[in-house]
């Protein structure tokens, strides 16, 4: 029946949403939301942070474990507080033709170390005390304490110094040495790339509603969608589709976030009787199809910071409503609460299944879906009780200090809730001082354990990544948070030996 209704729904929206043919040298990838801020030092939206990999390098990378990796620099600690890096052939060219370099790196690390840019990225690099160049390939860099986790710090993306002493507008006009350029962003939610290796262009053209991006796809207006889909969806393109679908377990934490301002969600009992009321396993079996695990922390189990041992906090409705009683309330006095979550029809479905099973425990919330930017704003500027979100691309369990450290309150950091715990800071602090990883990781997982009995969030999930190609094209991979480096080897299916095709995770 529900197929049914999307086969009818598509067949309404193909009379009603005006038909564009597809370009033949430009493949097209649709995106559920435009990026807020193509300018590195102050992006914090997971589109901005994706079309911004490929526009810029970086000096450190990861692999697969959250190690990090040569990016344009390789490195080596020649004290517990200093280390030598040293730019390596991967560092190219900016697109002005200029060669990036040592200045380059160390202009855009003092840009964002700088109080007075406000940058949101400084609270992570606020241990370095400074940067020296040594030679044209070459700089130090001290550490006001020693930190084994410094390299995996170095991710900023990089700008030409020259322009970054002019106050060039990089939101508007982003200059990078990554292996894609802006060409064009002067129509409202539409990118026009350049892949610089081969001169392939790339439109990244937003359609915020899910059905009329995969009427696009199936009609070979897109060539490209990932994520952001209902499952109905997903299977309805993999059944009428005629090009190839990948999905592989994701990374990126799905949670509940909580104000702990609120004279009602300050008390733990009512956030783990919150936390008992939602049936997560039902939700991802029924629901999401099996494409998603559940998850107790931000990080996943296979992460070298994960905590596999944490206890989940099981559907358990009786004990919730007994929580919930032992904190005042019950029938003659019901809570009632607001949950905030975007406009996306899934996020929409998703946050009206947990309002019925926190309604079964005696909790009213009343829902309100804005579009993203306003939804987005409301979070950072704390403006709500409850509300749902993803962190994507975490890769470092200093994020820790980022989202729940005390003093981290926005714009200096992400703790939107404004938690606080004395145990958790002491905890951060010891594990910013730890001698090496390991003891470092005994320290982030035991923020995790407090974490988890505080519950300034309620975990949800890990949701699966997955991505559907048109018959144009091949060559997508897929990553497990969902970044776009996929673009990097896709073509046109006449373009290559259909060998190029993608193999990792494809059905």
């Amino acid at each position: 029946m529900r197929l049914g209704w999307i086969a009818l729904m598509l067949l309404v929206l193909s009379a009603l949403v005006a038909c564009s043919e597809p370009e033949p040298d430009v493949i097209r990838m649709g995106l559920a939301t435009a990026p807020l801020n193509l300018d590195p030092r102050y992006a914090t939206d997971a589109t901005s942070e994706r079309v911004n990999r490929l526009l810029f390098q970086r000096l450190v990378e990861f692999d697969t474990h959250g190690e990090p990796v040569p990016g344009v620099a390789e490195w080596r600690q020649l004290s517990p507080r200093h280390y030598r890096f040293t730019l390596t052939a991967a560092a190219g060219e900016f697109v002005t033709g200029d060669r990036l370099t040592v200045e380059d790196v160390i202009a855009t690390y003092r840009f964002v170390l700088d109080p007075a840019n406000a940058s949101p990225l400084r609270d992570a690099l606020s241990l370095i005390e400074r940067l020296e160049v040594v030679d044209a390939q070459r700089f130090d860099l001290f550490l006001e304490r020693p930190d084994p986790l410094l390299p995996a710090y170095m991710t900023l993306n990089l700008l030409p110094a020259e322009l970054l002493a002019s106050g060039h507008p990089f939101s508007v006009h982003p200059v990078g040495s990554g292996p894609f350029r802006l060409l064009d962003a002067s129509q409202p939610g539409m990118l026009l790339l350049e892949r610089r290796e081969d001169a392939q262009r790339f439109r990244l053209l937003e359609v915020k509603n899910p059905t009329v991006r995969a009427l696009k796809l199936l009609r070979g207006e897109i060539d490209l969608l990932q994520n952001d889909l209902s499952p109905e969806l997903l299977d309805y393109l993999k059944r009428e589709g005629e090009g190839s679908h990948f999905q592989l377990p994701g990374s990126n934490f799905t949670y509940i976030g909580f104000n702990l301002q609120d004279p009602a969600l300050s008390d733990p009992r009512v956030r783990r009787a919150i936390a008992h009321a939602i049936n997560r396993e039902a939700i991802i079996e029924r629901v999401m199809r099996g494409a998603a695990r559940t998850a107790e922390t931000l990080f996943p189990p296979e992460h070298w910071a994960g905590d596999p041992g944490l206890k989940p906090y099981a559907y358990d409705p009786v004990r919730a409503r007994r929580l919930l009683e032992a904190a005042g309330y019950g029938p003659q006095r019901p809570l009632r609460l607001v949950y905030k979550t975007s406009s996306d029809p899934f996020r929409i479905r998703l946050a009206t299944i947990i309002q019925s099973q926190l309604k079964a425990v005696g909790i009213e919330v009343a829902l309100r879906s804005y579009d993203w930017g306003t939804f987005f704003g409301d979070i950072k500027a704390g403006n709500f009780q409850l509300y749902s979100l993803s962190w994507v691309g975490l890769r470092t369990p200093d994020i820790f200090r980022y989202i729940f450290a005390s003093d981290a309150l926005p714009p200096a950091g992400a703790n939107r809730g404004r938690y606080a715990s004395e145990r958790v800071d002491s905890l951060l602090r010891l594990a910013e001082q730890a001698p090496n990883l390991q003891r470092q990781a005994d320290y982030y997982r035991q923020v995790a354990e407090q974490l988890h009995a505080d519950l300034p969030y309620v975990p949800l999930w890990f949701e699966d990544q997955y991505a559907i190609q048109g018959p144009r094209v091949v060559g997508f991979n897929l990553s497990p948070d969902g970044n776009y480096d996929g673009l990097l080897k896709m073509h046109f299916t006449d373009a290559r030996e259909s060998s190029d095709a993608p193999t990792a995770a494809a059905h």
